[in-house]
């Protein structure tokens, strides 16, 4: 039998898809990622933004028309905020965000099969493999509605991590989770889980972290890594000391740029990368005008860029919406304004040396990443690692020649 695990939304979720995927595997399935021909469907679905929700309510639809007749099994935090939406359209199974190791014990269940005791490991099939170290947050933020649909946080044990990573394959692993910044097992944090990959020649990446667990601590046991990629994805949201208290985001403009002078005195070649929100409410012009100049300020190597969406069930749901319009002209002016920050993160590293990881052929150039994130085009054909020096930005990375 065939099985498709389609997934939207986080890393986190496609961690999670992977090892739904391996399981099924396992008990005799035939998988893919992408929807197509198959005799069940497990949809994992994301809730994020609304349109991430209103895309997640087509995914029903969508699986359907490659097999009408296909068992249909549903997960992830669209049915965990609203499962009858999903019940509705006659589905064979609604779980949510936590437990997914449940929607396989359903499928077992519902085929005949063994049931497993645990979700398997994820396989490894891309370049970057991504390792999940914990699920929830704490935090809640006031726009944001993962929380109240993932849960509080839950550290996966250090040994069971160490393990995974010593099994798996792919030359680069990145950390990743809801909150990793969160993350502790036995009194031990974030860092004490990094003193202990010094094992790994991988190269090791972090996922996005929060202001709180950057400190000399964790950045020396990073320093310490036999191949440590230092981007840091340091989540700001704004600029503006108003729109962050009114986030609930716990750190000042000034200490952001704190941290962010910390991490570039640890590694002076660090790449910042960082998340903005436009049209936050009662985000004042000036407030905006907070967000636009501390990209410069900071030197950040590529900012993700969205306008306020938001989320029934938050706080921020009950404060007044900026107009369409407004929201829709800042986030332009936020991403290039993104746009070009990125552009100068690359030309100032024009005619450098860097090693790079090659992933992708597309009939002309490989592409593949330096331990910075920038994304490189280098003519021909190329494998594993190699070194490169950059060139010109070219569509979204550089070109580059053989170093």
């Amino acid at each position: 039998m065939r099985a498709v695990v389609f997934t939207l939304g986080c890393k986190v979720n496609e961690v999670e898809s992977a090892s739904i995927m391996a399981t099924l595997e396992e008990l005799g399935f035939e998988t893919d990622d992408r929807l197509s021909p198959a005799d069940i469907y497990v949809l994992n679905t994301c809730a994020v933004t609304r349109e991430a929700e209103r895309k997640s309510r087509q995914l029903v639809a969508r699986a359907r028309k490659f097999n009408p007749d296909a068992a249909v099994y549903v997960v992830g935090c669209a049915s965990e905020k609203d499962g009858v939406q999903f019940a509705d359209k006659g589905v064979r199974y609604v779980g949510g965000a936590r437990n997914k190791e449940q929607v396989v014990a359903e499928i077992s269940c519902d085929f005949g099969l063994g049931c497993p005791d645990r979700l398997a490991l994820p396989k490894a099939v891309r370049t970057r493999a991504f390792v999940k170290i914990e699920d929830g947050c704490n935090n809640f933020c006031s726009y944001c509605v993962i929380p109240y649909l993932r849960g509080r946080v839950q550290s996966r044990p250090a040994e069971d991590i160490i393990y995974e990573i010593s099994r798996c394959a792919s030359p680069e692993i990145v950390l990743t989770g809801i909150n990793i910044s969160a993350y502790s097992d036995g009194g031990r944090g974030l860092a004490g889980l990094i003193s202990r990959l010094g094992f790994s020649d991988k190269r090791i990446r972090l996922g996005s972290v929060e202001c709180s667990v950057i400190d000399g601590e964790l950045l020396k046991a990073l320093g310490a890594l036999k191949d440590f990629a230092p981007q840091f994805h340091l989540s700001l949201q704004s600029g503006s000391d108003a729109v962050l208290r009114a986030m609930n985001r716990k750190y000042t403009r000034a200490e952001y740029l704190e941290k962010c002078a910390l991490i570039y005195k640890y590694f002076p070649d660090a790449a910042i990368t960082t998340d903005i929100i436009a049209g936050f409410p009662a985000e004042r012009e000036e407030d905006f005008e907070d967000s636009l100049s501390i990209i410069d300020e900071v030197g950040f190597a590529r900012v993700h860029a969205f306008a306020f969406s938001p989320r029934e069930g938050t706080v921020a749901w009950n404060m007044p919406d900026l107009p369409a319009a407004v929201k829709s002209e800042r986030l332009k002016r936020l991403l290039k304004r993104g746009e070009e920050a990125e552009k100068s993160y690359i030309t100032a590293r024009t005619g450098r040396r860097y090693e790079v990881i090659f992933e992708d052929f597309d009939g002309e150039y490989t592409q593949g990443y330096t331990a910075g994130y920038i994304k490189v085009y280098l003519a021909g054909r190329h494998e594993g690692r190699g070194a490169v020096v950059l060139g010109q930005p070219f569509r979204d990375g550089a070109l580059a020649t053989e170093g």
